[in-house]
């Protein structure tokens, strides 16, 4: 009988739970940072942020499970962790602040949001087979610009966090009131996220191994202790929530599908598939399986299923980590199983309020510490892979880089140029994101024409080794 391939090796239990639990802390502090930010947008009460916590790690937990024991016709069966894209961010935050203009609450506004994670969902089911004919629009001068300026859109909300809470509530008139924070950019505050900001590069650069590859987290961590010292962190949200509670669909309410936001995340959508396809390919590689078009198709399926699981689940859009792509060649395991053991425990941590309401508890400056990290990273892959493009010999490329890069950087240098557009537009020209993609998809095909798709898919395996390295 023929031995089994490493990738559907069945490792003992105890190895199998504790190689899961590995990958689960490798990316936690990535997959809440989402619920967080736009938890925090909406001014939403700590009992929904717990919520959008539980719900994004139950549906962390499910779409993992999907894409790693796979289904007919559905999911790569690689060891891949699922979470949400932080390329879905900057177009939430348009799409919550153009509902909110229009008179909608916190939660409506994340009803809307729902509808556009649903119908990009679907999209990215019926387009899975197609990717791959798409890949040569998305070579790394391309992926590398949206990357980059992915970063750059996300990091002013790590120095927002940096400089405290933009509101609180205070008690007036007997009553308790959200007033603006008068105490933003203290000086305390802001120690706080330098302290935090030092302590992960400080074990970046002394730790090796599993503790180098959870910096951030125990950056957040150590920052919690700190902040509960001094007393700046409260544990009242999280001795009012319960040890076990139950996430059902739509929680929030049934979602509004509206064209322009559903527009909006399929143009996302369509980035995130591109960055799959590459992080499976580089997998295959790293785990010696072959990745065949029908392969991809599956795995990519899987990110519209996860996708869609996440709208329904009062969730976001899903993808593979790249970081725990990177713990698979830091490990050299290869077993899928590993991944399937991390998804189940997302789907147990999804049913703890009292976790997630701790994770809530933390104080925005020390999560600011964090996040210029995390955030920073983000820009750092994308310019490690611009890194590879050819400038020299094709200087139009820097074209393409400067001008896509001067798109994304519209909403936040001059955020009401496009102030006399229709409403409608809104999510779409409030995302620095949506408008780089554009230009440089746009640019490059002018510029360079296009290449075959042998051609992209051997590029995009090298940017998705440089992204995960």
């Amino acid at each position: 009988m023929a031995e089994p391939h490493p990738v559907d090796e069945i490792l003992p239990a105890p190895r199998l739970a504790a190689l899961g639990l590995q990958h689960v802390l490798v990316m936690y502090a990535g997959a809440v940072a989402v619920p967080l930010i736009i938890s925090g947008a909406l001014g939403l009460t700590p009992d929904q942020r717990a919520l959008l916590i539980n719900a994004d790690l139950l549906a962390c937990g499910l779409a993992t499970l999907v894409q790693a024991i796979g289904f007919p016709g559905v999911g790569i069966r690689l060891p891949v962790m699922m979470g949400v894209t932080f390329a879905s961010v900057a177009p939430m935050l348009a799409m919550a602040g153009a509902a909110k203009a229009g008179g909608a609450t916190g939660t409506q506004a994340l009803l809307s949001i729902y509808g556009a994670v649903i119908g990009a969902g679907i999209f990215a089911l019926l387009v899975a087979p197609l990717i791959g004919r798409l890949l040569r629009f998305f070579p790394p001068v391309v992926t590398g610009t949206i990357i980059t300026v992915i970063g750059i859109s996300l990091m002013r909300i790590g120095v927002g966090w940096a400089e405290g809470p933009l509101t609180v509530v205070q008690i007036v008139d007997g009553a308790a009131k959200v007033v603006p924070n008068p105490n933003r950019d203290a000086l305390d505050g802001l120690a706080m996220a330098l302290f935090v900001l030092l302590v992960i590069l400080g074990i970046n650069k002394f730790a090796k191994g599993f503790v180098s590859n959870i910096a951030v987290l125990a950056g957040i961590v150590i920052g919690g202790i700190v902040a509960t010292i001094t007393g700046k962190m409260s544990f009242a949200d999280v001795a009012r929530a319960s040890y076990f509670d139950v996430v059902y669909p739509f929680q929030f309410g049934m979602p509004s599908f509206q064209i322009v936001p559903i527009l909006t995340m399929c143009i996302v959508m369509i980035v995130v598939m591109i960055e799959s396809t590459g992080m499976f390919l580089a997998i295959g590689e790293m785990t010696d399986r072959k990745i065949t078009p029908e392969d991809l198709t599956k795995g990519l399926r899987a990110d519209g299923i996860g996708t869609i699981i996440g709208g329904i689940f009062n969730t976001f859009p899903y993808t593979s980590f790249s970081q725990n792509v990177g713990l698979v060649g830091v490990t050299g395991i290869r077993s899928r199983y590993v991944a399937v053991a991390g998804g189940v425990i997302l789907v147990i941590l999804g049913f703890i309020p009292k976790l997630a309401a701790l994770v809530g508890s933390v104080p925005v400056e020390v999560l600011g510490g964090a996040g210029i990290v995390m955030f920073g990273m983000v820009s750092a892959t994308g310019i490690r892979i611009l890194g590879q493009v050819d400038f020299a010999t094709r200087r139009h490329n820097l074209f393409v880089v400067a001008v896509s890069i001067g798109f994304g950087l519209i909403p936040l240098v001059a955020p009401n140029l496009f102030k006399n557009f229709p409403g409608e537009l809104k999510p779409l020209l409030d995302s620095g994101i949506i408008l780089a993609s554009i230009a440089a998809v746009l640019l490059n095909a002018f510029f360079n024409g296009m290449g075959s798709e042998e051609e992209a898919e051997r590029e995009l395996v090298k940017a998705a080794h440089s992204a995960e390295a």
